[in-house]
């Protein structure tokens, strides 16, 4: 009776194990066939325009196809704030359109991020269409003085190094504090408020958030220990997926 429930057992994961496999190979082949039209689909839209494919199943090289030069990202860069923020919400992520942003070249770009799901829902990367409207911005601008109307870009990092998202993101977050002089709560809610932004999806990210916070490694995690049983209190339905996420890192 013992090995026929090990067998069924087996069994049963020899088919998840299939199944995940199969998964990953429909994703693989989504994206390579992505790939190959970005670059024509920007052709046609004009210089402007930007085209950048996301794997997010590796955020920190999550570009994996770029068309265009507007953010000057290449194959290999990190995602953005946005990515990492549409990551967080893992398989509830909606499609970020049409919001404006500052690239590290002092480029306006209107953009949007399109998310890409597999059969099952899932999601597992990202079509982002970037477009330059510095100039047509700039002539807006005497316009917006004249209406009274202004809107600011939406602060995000497009860069080629995941550590500079990153860096970007804690000083957001702490908005001119200095690290050293926070507060137990005050570090707790600085490490909620990253992990909100899905910056724990990368692996690379704990010893980052705790040089900049000058606190060590260890401390570090009992603040995100403390930030995600907060979480899983305030909404039991999400605490399971939380607890997924703690034991990867």
């Amino acid at each position: 009776m013992k090995a026929a429930r090990t067998q069924l057992t087996l069994n049963a994961q020899e088919r998840r194990k299939r199944v995940s496999q199969k998964r990953e190979r429909d994703a693989d082949r989504s994206l390579r066939m992505l790939a190959e039209i970005i670059g024509p689909l920007t052709q046609s839209l004009g210089a402007n325009y930007e085209i950048v494919l996301h794997d997010y199943r590796i955020p920190d090289r999550s570009v994996i196809a770029v068309a265009g030069r507007v953010t000057e990202r290449r194959v290999g860069s990190a995602m953005s704030e946005i990515g990492l923020s549409v990551l967080a919400e893992g398989n509830k992520a909606e499609d970020r359109l049409n919001y404006l942003a500052k690239a590290p070249n002092g480029r306006l770009v209107n953009s949007s991020t399109i998310v890409l799901r597999d059969k099952r829902g899932k999601v597992f990367g990202a079509l982002c269409i970037n477009m330059d409207v510095t100039a047509i911005r700039h002539a807006a601008a005497i316009l917006d003085a004249l209406s009274g109307n202004h809107v600011e870009p939406q602060p995000t990092t497009f860069s080629n190094d995941i550590r500079d998202v990153i860096d970007a993101a804690l000083r957001e977050v702490l908005g001119g504090r200095v690290a050293a002089l926070l507060s137990r709560q005050e570090r707790l809610e600085v490490v909620r408020a990253l992990d909100a932004r899905g910056i724990f999806n990368v692996k690379r990210a704990m010893g980052q958030v705790a040089e900049a916070l000058n606190v060590s490694r260890a401390t570090a995690y009992w603040c995100l220990q403390m930030a995600r049983s907060h979480a899983a209190k305030t909404a039991p339905e999400n605490s399971r997926a939380l607890l997924i996420v703690g034991r990867t890192r």
